[in-house]
Order: C-alpha cells, then sequence, then structure tokens
C-alpha cells in the first residue's frame, strides 16, 4: 500500500515507556515514520527528548494538556491524508495492521473502522523486549487467518479508529474541549450514528493495548480512584439526549455485544476482543 494513503497519529502525556513501545512496534513491522505525527501534551517525562530523535512526519508540543479531541484534530490536520488513523499511544501494533484495516473497510464500503483488541497489563516476569505474557505477532498472524472476513458492525473504537477523509467533512473534527477528558471519543461517535455513517470493527487487524495508561495515570494526579470518572460528571448533556434514549442505547449495545460474542464464540472460538488474564484470554 502506497504509505500517501494514510496518516497516523496519537497523543501522549507522560508515559514515556508506553510510547516507545508504540513506536518500536511500529519500526518493527515496517511503518514509514514520516506518515506518523505525535502530539505531545506538555508532558513532564523525556517524552518531548525522546520525540525529538525520531524522524516522524511532525511533532507537536503543546505548551499545556488540552485534551484529546484538540491533540487528536492537531495530528490530522498536520498531515492530511484519505485516511487518518486516530490511536492510543498505549498500544502494539502487529504485522500489516493498517493496510488490513484500510482494505478490509474499503471492501465492505466502510469510512470508519477499528482493529480487534488484546488488553492487558505489562506481565513484569517478562523481558524489557517482550513485555507481553504470549507471542502477539504469532496470536496474529493466526487470528487473522481465522477471523479476517469478520465484522462488527457499528463496533469501532478510539483505541484505534481509522478514519476516512469523508467523514472529516460531513461531521467535522472532534470536539476541542479540555475538560471532556475522554468524552471525545463518544461525542463523535454519536456524530456518527446521527449521519447514519458506516464504522465497524474487524478480526483482520490486531493490536494489543495495556488500558488507557494515560487516563489512569491522570486520576492519580487528580486523586481519582480508577472507579472515578476522569471528565466532567455532566458531559453527558453535550449528546443533547433524553435520560430514557440514553438508556434504551444502552440496552441495546448491552445486547448487541452478547450477541457478538455468542456468534464469534460459536464461529470461531474467540472473539475480537480479548483480555489476558492469568495467562490465558478472557473473551468479550
Amino acid at each position: 500500500m502506497n504509505p500517501r494513503k494514510y496518516a497516523i497519529t496519537f497523543a501522549c502525556y507522560n508515559q514515556v515507556e508506553y510510547t516507545k513501545m508504540c513506536v518500536e512496534s511500529m519500526i518493527k513491522h515496517g511503518l514509514d515514520l514520516s506518515r506518523l505525527v505525535v502530539v505531545d501534551n506538555a508532558s513532564t517525562d523525556s517524552t518531548r527528548t525522546y520525540l525529538e530523535s525520531l524522524p516522524l512526519g511532525g511533532h507537536i508540543f503543546n505548551k499545556s494538556n488540552l485534551g484529546c479531541g484538540t491533540a487528536w484534530n492537531q495530528g490530522a490536520l498536520a498531515l492530511q491524508a484519505e485516511w487518518t488513523v486516530i490511536m492510543n499511544n498505549d498500544v502494539i501494533v502487529t504485522e500489516n495492521w493498517i493496510e488490513n484495516l484500510i482494505e478490509t473497510a474499503e471492501k465492505n464500503n466502510l469510512k470508519i473502522i477499528s482493529p480487534s483488541l488484546i488488553e492487558g497489563p505489562i506481565n513484569n516476569n517478562s523481558s524489557a523486549d517482550n513485555p507481553l505474557d504470549y507471542d502477539l505477532d504469532e496470536f496474529s498472524q493466526q487470528s487473522h487467518v481465522k477471523m479476517h472476513d469478520a465484522l462488527r458492525v457499528g463496533g469501532h473504537h478510539a483505541v484505534c479508529l481509522a478514519v476516512h477523509e469523508s467523514v472529516w467533512l460531513e461531521v467535522g473534527y472532534f470536539q476541542p474541549i479540555p475538560k471532556l477528558l475522554g468524552f471525545e471519543d463518544t461525542i463523535f461517535f454519536n456524530e456518527l450514528a446521527k449521519a447514519n455513517i458506516a464504522g465497524a470493527m474487524t478480526g483482520a487487524a490486531w493490536l494489543h493495548h495495556f488500558g488507557s495508561i494515560t487516563q489512569s495515570a491522570m486520576k492519580q494526579e487528580r486523586g481519582l480512584s480508577e472507579k472515578d470518572g476522569l471528565g466532567y460528571r455532566y458531559n453527558y448533556r453535550l449528546l443533547k439526549q433524553s435520560w430514557l434514549t440514553r438508556k434504551l442505547n444502552k440496552i441495546k449495545k448491552t445486547r448487541q455485544k452478547k450477541q457478538w460474542l455468542e456468534n464469534e464464540l460459536k464461529e470461531y472460538a474467540m472473539t475480537m476482543h480479548g483480555t489476558r488474564v492469568k495467562g490465558d484470554f478472557a473473551w468479550q
């Protein structure tokens, strides 16, 4: 695939070790770093020094933490392409992940697409070269063969999201409001639904996600527990939905996830979303 067909961006705030693992996995699988723009939201660790050492397509250093929405917009606008991949920095990518994402989207006439995920923390008994307790590359190859035609229509997520350029023109970019603190994706997905823009999650591409590392760190900074919400408690009002509509939507999503789980387990003996628990996969 011509690298100019896509651009990639992620935001970061401290957690430089996770950023390094993400970038190194991209390099390992042949990504041209000139297609990557990284936006740093005023990190106080060695993130800036590390990013300046890389031949990126762009690096943007904000003077304060402007939130994910603003940073994602900055990255998407700094390097524009037919497809823009918005993603987290706390992930490890796999072979042909971006090609598989985009090719699946085009094959199925989708404008939004996300990869399948395995989630879980760093294994403290593993080496620095392999922080996982399983072979991600071998797993992703086998899973691609098994599930490459599987789709969860409507199941896209903000851990990694490939967005076609037509979407920006139709619904706009992310809400650039710092206090949203993670609610930006919910608002964006709501706008996609209102515009009837097709999106999905695919079994053709896989990532490992360590699990909202930056948000967890920001909660610690603010003295919050993991169960506490990071954003403003009334952010949901921005959706302009009644309590009943939100309730019904939540029930619908829960039922849909259950149906995906049952169907995928029956057909593939696995699903597109797993968590590492005590050396095994818990499917969801």
